[in-house]
């Protein structure tokens, strides 16, 4: 009986198995979480590529204020997108600081009352600097006149209709002032009558929307 117990006990078979266990466990447990640690990181970098892409040029349809100057509208208080829609175009135009020259020449030309009263309509508005683009004797001139300060400013307010961006590629608009003016372009790169830049554009106001534009027009 002493003999086969003594043969039974060459169990060393079970210590291989550990070893042989032992090196996969640890070296696949590794290898792995680095790699998909590395992988997923660089997705978020896909996210901020895509967003300033879009903030400027609003897809047909989508009636928010674009263009490549808009950052310079306050982001809040008087002026900013949400106070010039609760107000009427000449109020909300005289809380734009990049207004003031039109915001006084349509004062001068006695439009603050009839503008503001008007149910529904578009303003191309020159900014300071457009007036500022003019000859110093040429707006003399225009703010002397007042007649002629009216007839240039009701050239720039299309009565009746709002108009919104997808209106703008190859578009053309009567006046108050009884003349026509175009417009062209895509994306959020529009001109007026080719010659004046639409620097932001489809800005709400109560009564209407307001185009901010780098040149005056001039009525033919």
């Amino acid at each position: 009986m002493g003999p086969q117990a003594l043969a039974v006990t060459p169990g060393p078979t079970p210590p291989p198995a550990p070893s042989a266990s032992a090196p996969t466990s640890p070296g696949t447990s590794p290898s792995t979480s680095p790699s998909t640690s590395a992988s997923t990181s660089p997705s978020p970098s896909t996210s901020p590529s895509t967003s300033p892409s879009t903030s400027t040029s609003p897809p047909p349809g989508i009636t928010a204020p674009f263009g490549p100057e808009c950052s310079s509208v306050p982001k809040t208080g008087s002026g900013s997108f949400a106070d010039m829609a609760q107000q009427p175009v000449a109020t909300a135009a005289s809380h734009n600081p990049e207004l003031t020259a039109l915001v006084a020449a349509v004062k001068k030309a006695g439009l603050t009352d009839s503008l503001n009263s008007s149910t529904r309509l578009t303003l191309f508005a020159p900014t300071d600097k457009a007036f500022a683009k003019l000859p110093k004797a040429e707006l003399t001139r225009l703010l002397n006149d007042k007649a002629l300060l009216s007839k240039v400013l009701t050239y720039h307010v299309v009565d009746g209709r709002r108009i919104f961006p997808d209106q703008l590629p190859n578009g053309t608009f009567r006046t108050l002032e009884g003349g026509d003016l175009t417009t062209n372009g895509s994306g959020a790169e529009f001109m007026v009558n080719g010659t004046a830049r639409i620097l932001c554009g489809n800005i709400k106001v109560a009564n209407g929307t307001v185009y901010l534009i780098d040149t005056v027009l001039m009525p033919k």
